[in-house]
């Protein structure tokens, strides 16, 4: 009987001792899931991709080995209990909790990326490649868009006038935008650019907006040099008025796909409608993609007489104009012997 009454007595404090424990289970368990969704749990801001085939525990990994976790625990919990992701680019920062990127990686809440289409885009193969080694898309399936015509029909344009509705810039895209969606991007920035009163300066010229965005690649072919480009641009527009040949060596060497390093009198001869030594007025479309600058040039071209350019003879990237051919004739002799001068050395 004394053996059962002792019994009795530590009973309550066994339950009072069960009861501590569970309650203290319980409040962790409830100040971690406080902590794992509400808590910032980064220093700072930090960007990464999960990228095809990735699992959660390869992005634990690479956040772990960034140096802006916290609470690294709390972290592993959120994360190696997150059963899928989408793939794409995304960005944490410092009032990011770790739930919080769980569930941003669970739905596919993205940062955009910055798609810069920059230096010299001669070819569809070669925006294929600028545009496959910054998104996800890859730069054969980018080509075979840019060169189908039933693909670029949704833009009312064929192959040819491909680059009437990309101009290089910075856009801002999601990292997994489809082709179709990069495209539709560019299409839309184009029609931005080619505001009323663009279009009227363009009508002004003479031109089209795909009159302008031809004209605009030859310059672009011609001069690096800024200042001089609604020079030039002048220049092929006086041409255009009086119905002389444009007789730009740029379109010619489009015609031999880029290939040559030097464009002589026999490459002249070649029977394409891009050839402006053989056809007169504008070719079917741009031999390269325009800049801003180039577009801005033909569209504000310098009035003036000029009808003929040579590069000058200090080699500085720009060139001497002239009105008359005989003007033109003594600048080029004047080129050649700084050429030969510079050769001999």
């Amino acid at each position: 009987m004394e053996k059962t009454v002792k019994r009795k007595k530590w009973l309550p404090w066994a339950l009072a001792g069960l009861g501590i424990l569970v309650l203290l289970v319980v409040g962790i368990r409830l100040y971690r899931a406080f902590y794992d969704r509400k808590v910032p749990n980064f220093s700072g801001t930090y960007e990464f991709y999960v990228r095809p085939g990735m699992e959660p525990a390869d992005v634990l990994d690479t956040l772990l080995q960034s140096g802006v976790v916290q609470n690294r625990k709390s972290l592993r919990r959120t994360l190696e209990s997150l059963k899928s992701m989408k793939v794409g680019h995304y960005t944490l920062d410092a009032k990011s909790s770790s739930k919080y990127v769980s569930r941003m990686l669970a739905n596919g809440w993205q940062t955009p990326v910055n798609l810069t289409l920059s230096g010299t885009i001669r070819t569809p193969q070669v925006l294929a490649r600028k545009i496959g080694n910054q998104m996800l898309v890859d730069s054969a399936s980018v080509a075979d868009f840019a060169l189908s015509a039933d693909s670029l029909a949704r833009y009312g344009i064929t192959p040819p006038l491909l680059f009437t509705i990309v101009i290089p810039d910075t856009y801002q895209v999601l990292w997994t935008s489809s082709v179709s969606e990069i495209f539709d991007r560019f299409k839309k920035e184009a029609d931005a650019y080619w505001t009323d009163q663009r279009i009227e300066l363009a009508r002004k010229q003479g031109l089209t907006p795909v009159g302008v965005a031809t004209l605009a690649s030859i310059v672009d072919g011609e001069t690096q040099y800024g200042p001089e480009q609604p020079t030039v641009a002048g220049v092929y527009l006086n041409r255009l008025r009086i119905g002389m040949l444009l007789q730009a060596d740029p379109t010619v060497a489009y015609c031999y796909g880029y290939s040559l390093n030097r464009i002589l009198t026999r490459h002249l001869d070649i029977d394409s409608p891009y050839n402006t030594y053989k056809y007169a007025g504008l070719p079917p479309g741009p031999i390269s993609c325009p800049p801003k600058s180039c577009l801005d040039a033909v569209l504000y071209a310098q009035n003036h007489n000029y009808l003929y350019f040579c590069a000058d003879p200090s080699f500085n990237g720009s060139h001497r104009f002239a009105a008359t051919y005989t003007e033109h004739l003594n600048n080029a002799r004047a080129f050649q012997r700084a050429l030969d001068a510079r050769t001999k050395r």
